[in-house]
């Protein structure tokens, strides 16, 4: 599958919009790209294990002690050729590479949500 976006618009703290050549839109939270980071260290890629964050899973209701997580939001986005866009958070992270395919995969909007 090749995925390739017609128009990208980006809110470096709420996320991205991306209207994709074949007609279909997704949006992501900045929350769910930060949950969804491909880098090989939050995959646990090479036997490491996973680093996966998870801003974007409800908070359990009832507990009067939550500690408070900032909310992710992007300090700089970039293109990586024409074919990714690399993230980086406030968090400090920066090597998750977006690519095309992925974001096209990973799209949580209902139609596609339905297709898992």
């Amino acid at each position: 599958m090749h995925a390739y976006p017609e128009h990208i618009a980006i809110s470096k703290s709420k996320g991205i919009k991306i209207d994709w050549a074949d007609g279909h839109h997704s949006e992501f939270s900045c929350a769910f790209l930060r949950d969804e980071c491909p880098c090989a260290s939050c995959t646990g890629a090479h036997g490491t294990t996973p680093q996966k964050t998870d801003y974007a899973k409800p908070q359990p209701a009832g507990n009067p002690f939550q500690m408070y997580k900032p909310l992710p939001k992007m300090l700089d986005i970039e293109p990586v050729g024409n074919y990714a866009l690399r993230i980086e958070w406030n968090d400090g992270h920066n090597s998750g590479i977006y690519s095309f395919d992925h974001l096209r995969q990973i799209c949580p909007c209902p139609s596609c949500k339905a297709r898992e």
